[in-house]
Order: structure tokens, then sequence, then C-alpha cells
């Protein structure tokens, strides 16, 4: 069942690079005498700024914006440096090949693992200072004073001597053929006056207003539409099909092939596109693998757990096998995670037009540079005749970070010269052919000694690797370091508990449904994984479950800090109101260190009511505090969303959810109340968007046992008749 992807070069070459080294070339932006226009007209001053003459500030964002806010937070850290005023900042998107043409002037486009900001920080803010200095210099030169006598704030030069002010519209032309400082200072960050502050998103008003343009959106002279179908088994082929059975219904243009697995059918609109597909007699070599079930799928990860069978080391310490055979007791347990389907609420979509010297596609999509590669590929042409043009994105996730639907959008496009096409995939076949979270089990057993102190713990995953199927090269001697997430010695991902003997491995398994980054990825299970047989390990000898994970986090005092507000706020050492059971969680993720505590009722066993969850992130600096609490309180629709009904089975090889009637969503009633302490202890960029999904989970799976005393070791709850109250 195991599946090694094979590798087109030029996808590699490209790819690696957009993953790869942004921070070094943030900076490589061309300057000269020769004035840089925007599409305006208004002069550049450098590739992230262009200042119009009514002193707009346009800021250039290679980041994708899907609802996370990091079209505002990049924006909010240039505008600090460059000190403008920030009612008249507004935004767009360069695009990858303009990016490429000018040696990546704008750095990494990828925007997932919670990176967009935090691995962005240090070279957008030089790409606002190096604007800034070139526009006091511009103001001095015109007043042919020295420049250490201007400052800015606003917008507004100043003269500080003489009082006199100018606009950084007026001098922006001239600040355009201005030499670059080859260094420039930033900001101490007990100097910022944007940076920290909850501004108002720059995209609501045109969200709101269904002025924001969407990839779904998208409208080009003589479009024509595509339907696609994929084989329903992962690893089948197209064999056959009748296209006559279907060229003379209404709006029909043409059938045709998409690669070697799916057939599309084009149309004068997409909804006589979808009919005709489904008309569409077709014939599929499904393969071996319509032999896969979730059964066994679920009985080949659980013999990963013997120990004769190959396995990685992601973290060792001591002698755990040891300490284990000498314990005076040793508790047990094993935890099943699913897998689960991005359900953006924009299926996936793009809108190709080719030529046989251009081909350009608009799309939304989590990494530009990815989307351009794959155009590349697909069309065949050169670098220089290729472009994305990023849209908005209607949800991400994870999953517009692949580029499956661009190459068969070029693919069809290719098919009618000339024609701009667009493909949108139906529900159906955005369901049940995602690159879904990847299914694991993991079986943990703990020791302890005669005085109940814990002495060694040993975890063993056996599962999927996101990284074997699309990144292989990011392989360490086979190893995916990725499934260690929260689980790591050291780094941005690190465990939060110190034990003598350690020992937390991977026995890789990868069946045939294809792994995809969601949302949270890795920390999603590792956290439930974890803290729940924490709770597991503390009540086994009748120890309060807060001081128990407190006696094993003195040498960690970042993750226990956050453990310690939410238990704080939540009022851990009072009784709960009647009836109210609490729970508690804390994992590290993306660089931020996270904890979670819910309040939960049950009534007939089986019907919980969330009532309060208060999340904990200590993400180093908090750009913009009131939307880091949006995301918190998003990431826990996402957490309990998966939590509750999250799971996609597998019958013939093939996922049977096909959409919102069997993988459901929570509704705004099951939503409990959210309460974030935000607490940036400086000195480091952590992420925002998915390291405290993953404490949702085992606060409420913690409290259900509080409130029960039965231990759910398999999600989602729906397979256990557990629902939303």
């Amino acid at each position: 069942m195991n599946h090694m992807p094979t590798l087109n070069r030029r996808a590699f070459v490209i790819g690696s690079a957009a993953v790869g080294s942004g921070l070094a070339l943030g900076l490589d932006i061309p300057f000269g005498p020769t004035v840089v226009r925007a599409a305006d007209g208004s002069p550049e001053v450098n590739a992230w700024v262009v200042i119009r003459p009514d002193d707009t500030v346009v800021i250039r964002i290679a980041r994708s914006e899907m609802g996370q806010g990091t079209l505002t937070g990049l924006a909010q850290l240039v505008a600090e440096e460059l000190e403008c005023d920030w009612s008249k900042v507004t935004t767009e998107y360069p695009t990858p090949g303009q990016s490429v043409a000018r040696k990546r002037a704008w750095g990494d486009f990828s925007t997932g693992g919670s990176r967009g900001i935090r691995t962005s920080t240090e070279y957008v803010r030089k790409g606002g200072a190096t604007a800034r200095v070139m526009l006091i210099q511009a103001a001095a030169n015109e007043w042919k004073v020295p420049a250490s006598e201007c400052t800015a704030a606003s917008s507004v030069i100043t003269h500080t001597p003489s009082g006199r002010t100018t606009t950084y519209g007026k001098v922006a032309e001239a600040a355009a053929k201005i030499e670059p400082p080859a260094e420039v200072k930033l900001k101490d960050p007990k100097d910022w006056k944007l940076i920290g502050k909850g501004v108002k998103r720059l995209d609501t008003a045109d969200k709101t207003t269904g002025k924001m343009i969407y990839g779904v959106d998208v409208k080009l002279p003589g479009m024509l539409n595509a339907a696609i179908k994929a084989c329903p088994v992962f690893g089948g082929k197209l064999k056959s099909f009748d296209e006559a059975k279907v060229t003379g219904m209404k709006g029909v243009k043409k059938v045709v092939k998409v690669g070697d697995n799916a057939v599309a059918v084009v149309a004068d609109t997409w909804w006589h596109a979808k009919t005709a597909l489904d008309a569409l007699p077709i014939v599929w070599d499904e393969g071996d693998n319509v032999k896969v079930s979730s059964a066994s799928i679920a009985k080949w990860l659980e013999e990963g757990f013997d120990p004769s069978q190959p396995a990685y080391i992601g973290n060792e310490n001591g002698d755990a096998k040891a300490a284990l055979a000498g314990a005076a007791k040793k508790v047990e347990a094993v935890y099943n995670y699913p897998y689960q389907n991005h359900a953006t609420m924009e299926p996936l979509n793009a809108t190709a037009l080719y030529t046989a010297d251009k081909c350009e596609v608009w799309c939304g999509t989590q990494n530009g540079e990815a989307a351009f590669a794959a155009t590349l590929e697909a069309s065949g042409l050169t670098a220089d005749k290729c472009d994305v043009h990023k849209q908005m994105l209607g949800g991400g996730f994870g999953r517009r970070g692949q580029t499956d639907y661009v190459r068969q959008a070029v693919a069809i496009a290719k098919q009618m010269p000339g024609t701009p096409i667009k493909l949108l995939w139906s529900r159906e076949e955005d369901m049940q052919h995602g690159a879904y979270h990847p299914v694991t089990q993991c079986k943990m057993t703990g020791a302890f000694d005669a005085n109940n102190n814990l002495t060694a713990l040993h975890m063993r995953i056996s599962g999927q690797s996101i990284l074997f199927s699309l990144r292989p090269e990011a392989l360490v001697n086979g190893k995916d370091p990725a499934t260690f997430a929260g689980l790591n010695a050291t780094g941005e991902a690190a465990i939060g508990y110190s034990v003598p003997n350690l020992l937390i491995e991977h026995a890789m398994r990868n069946p045939h449904v294809p792994p995809g980054f969601w949302r949270g990825v890795n920390v999603n299970q590792n956290a439930i994984y974890l803290e729940c047989f924490m709770d597991e390990l503390a009540h086994s000898v009748g120890q309060d479950p807060l001081e128990f994970r407190r006696k094993l986090m003195a040498k960690n005092p970042k993750h226990l800090a956050v453990l310690n507000a939410v238990a704080e706020k939540i009022e851990w050492g009072k009784p709960a109101p009647q009836g109210v059971f609490r729970g508690l969680a804390q994992h590290m993720g993306y660089g931020s260190y996270v904890a979670g505590a819910a309040e939960i009722s049950v009534t007939d066993g089986n019907k919980i009511k969330v009532h309060r969850i208060v999340a904990a992130t200590d993400p180093g600096y908090a750009v913009n505090p009131a939307q880091i609490e949006r995301q918190i309180a998003g990431s826990f629709v996402y957490g309990l969303s998966g939590l509750f009904y999250g799971g996609c089975t597998v019958k013939d090889g093939r996922i049977e959810q096909s959409n919102f009637d069997n993988y459901n969503s929570m509704r705004i009633a099951e939503m409990p109340k959210v309460e974030s302490i935000i607490m940036p202890s400086g000195g480091f960029w952590g992420g925002v968007g998915e390291p405290t999904i993953c404490v949702a989970g085992p606060a409420v799976l913690n409290a259900y046992f509080a409130a029960t005393g039965k231990r759910i070791r398999s999600v989602p709850l729906r397979d256990q008749n557990i629902t939303f109250a």
C-alpha cells in the first residue's frame, strides 16, 4: 500500500524554491534611476510600496489571504516601518510571474503552516523601512537639507528645524529614483505604534458588500465552463467514455480526457457541463485499491504497533523500554484519528487561458509559486510565457496549497486554445478527491514507580506521512519530522513535559488515500494522544490533572505559563457550577505555546453542551490582537467540527462522504463561548492560525471523562453516538 510519487524536475525546482529561500531573497529588488510603475502609472518606491499622488499607499502582499487576516497583518508590518497613514493603505497581490522575472523580489509566496506573518516579518519590515528612508531622502534633496534633520509620520515628512512639510505622494516620484540604503535599522518593539494594535481588517468591507472577487467569481470574455470527474478510487485510471452520448446535449462544446484518470465536459454554463458529465457513460479501471476499506486500513495500522515492525525515532531520552519493564505500575491506551476533509466553503476551481505562446491562470491558491510551477508543467511553456493571477480564497486550510486543480484547468484549456476555461469541481468531487488529514493510531504506555512518579512514557504512532506523499525530498533519512509535531525535544513544536525515560516513534504506513496539510496538521492528533493520555495517567494514580502536569513542566516555563493562565481563568481550583465539568490541554505548535480549558455538561450520557472554552497563546509577538482572538475562535469551530463530525471513511477504495449531508460541520447554536488570553512574551515569532485548534479536542474529551467516567479514544464522536446537546 506504500506509494512514492514521481517528481517532475521543473515542479521540484520551482516548488522547492517556493518553500525554501524567501528570507534571503526578500529584498533582492531592482532599483535605479528608471522608475518602475504600477499598473495605474504610480511610482513604485520599491517592490513592496507603491505611492499614488493622492498619498494612497499600495502595499504588495505575496502571501495569500484566506480569512486568517494575513493581508492586514503583513500590511501592518510594512506600514509600521514605512510610517505611513494607515487610513490610506490598500493592498494588492504581485504575480509569481512578476516575482520570478524580478529574481523573486517578494520572497516566499507560500501560505501555510502559520508562516504567513511569522517568516515574513524581517524582510517585509525592511521593505517598509527602506521605502521610508528613500522618501525622506527625496524630501531632503528637494529642500537641500541633511536627511538626518527630517522625520516621517503618518505619510508626512517634516524638516524639524524649519517646520517645512511635504507628503509621501509629492515626493514618491523622486524617491523611486534614489539608490536604496544598503542597510536600514528596524524599530525596537517598544517603539511600535501599529504592530500590536487591533486595527480593522483591510478586506472586511469588500467581503461584506460582495465586491470581493474569489476564484469562483472570475469571468473572462468568451469564457466556457468545465465540470470534471476523476476515478473514484485513488490510483485508478480512466478506461473509456462514450462522448457521442452527450455531444448533442444543451450547451455542450467538448468532452476531453484530463490526464490518465479524469474526464471533463466543457459547456456554455457549468450546470450544462455538469448535467452532461453526469449523463456521460464512463468506464474506470479501479485497480487493486478497490479492495481497501477503513477496516483494512485500521488493521494494517494496528499491525504497526508490533515491536518487530520498523519505526522512526522522533524523540528519545533515557531508556524507556527498561523503565517500563521494571515499573511498579503501567498504564496503556490506544487512540485513533481519522481521515478528515478540508471542506472549504468554495469548491476547488481555476480559470485558464492557453495559446501557443501564453498561458494564464486565475485561481485562489495558498502558494502562487507552486501554482505557477504547475502551470509551466501542464502548459509546456517557459516561465516568461506563463503567469498566475491570485484571487481571494474561499477557504484553504491547507487544501489550496496543492495544485491538482490548476493542472487540470490548464490541461483542459490546452485542448481548446484561445478560449478561457473555468474549471469548477462539484461539491462531491471536492469531498471525494481531497488530500485528507492523515489517518493514524497511537499506542501509549506510561510507567510509575512505587511513589506514583511518572518514570517513563512510550508513544508509538502508526500511520500516514504527509511528507512521504507530497514532499519526499523533505524526509530525513526516510523519517517524516512533521509527524512528531508537539512531541519533539526542542524547536518550534516541542513537548512540554520532562519525563526521565521517553521514547516517541513512528511506524510509517501509507495507504492509497492521499494525505494533505489539514489546518493544524499533526498537532491535532498528537495533542489528543498526549493530553488525553496525560489525563489518564493522572487519574490512574489519583492525582489532579493540573498538578500532575505542573510537576512534569517545571523545565518548560512557557508551556506552563499558558496552562496556568487558562487554569486560573476557568477557576480550576474552585468547584464548577452544578452539572458542569472541566478539562485541560496544552501543546506547542508552529512556534507558539497554547493551552485550553473547557467547561461542558452531558445529558443522557451522550449529548454534550460545550459551555465555554478558555484559550491562551504565547506567539512571541502579537501583530494584531483582534485578529488573533478571531483566529482562536475560528480554530475552535474547525477543531470542534473535526472532533464531533469530521471523519472520512473508505469503502471499496473510495471516500464515502460526498457532501455536507454526511460530512457535517458545527452550527452557531453549538458554538461555545470562547475567552482568549493573548500573552506575547516577546523575542520570537510564533504562528496563530493553527496552533490553538489542537487543544479544543482534548480539553473537551478530558471534560467528558470528568463528567461520565468514560474515556473516548477514537474520533469523530458521531461514531461513538455522541452529539452536541
